[in-house]
């Protein structure tokens, strides 16, 4: 595995376990959440660059995305 693949395995972990953590929901439902959002799409896609921020940064993306129904990456 390389760097980059496993700091976006890392992160994802992460912000799954703070969305069980959070909403006090089950894992599998956690991982859907998280699987259907736009912030997995882009930080899936590597040009994005989202895998070298923090996961605490990129869970409050995910729950502003959750929230306003849209991804806005804020500037940093």
């Amino acid at each position: 595995m390389d760097v980059v693949n496993a700091l976006i395995e890392g992160v994802t972990q992460d912000i799954i376990g703070y969305l069980v953590e959070d909403r006090m929901i089950e894992i599998e439902e956690a991982m859907s959440i998280f699987y259907k959002s736009v912030l997995c799409e882009k930080l899936l896609n590597k040009d994005t660059g989202l895998y070298r921020e923090s996961s605490a940064y990129l869970y409050e993306l995910l729950k502003d995305e959750l929230a306003d129904g849209e991804f806005i990456q804020k500037e940093i």
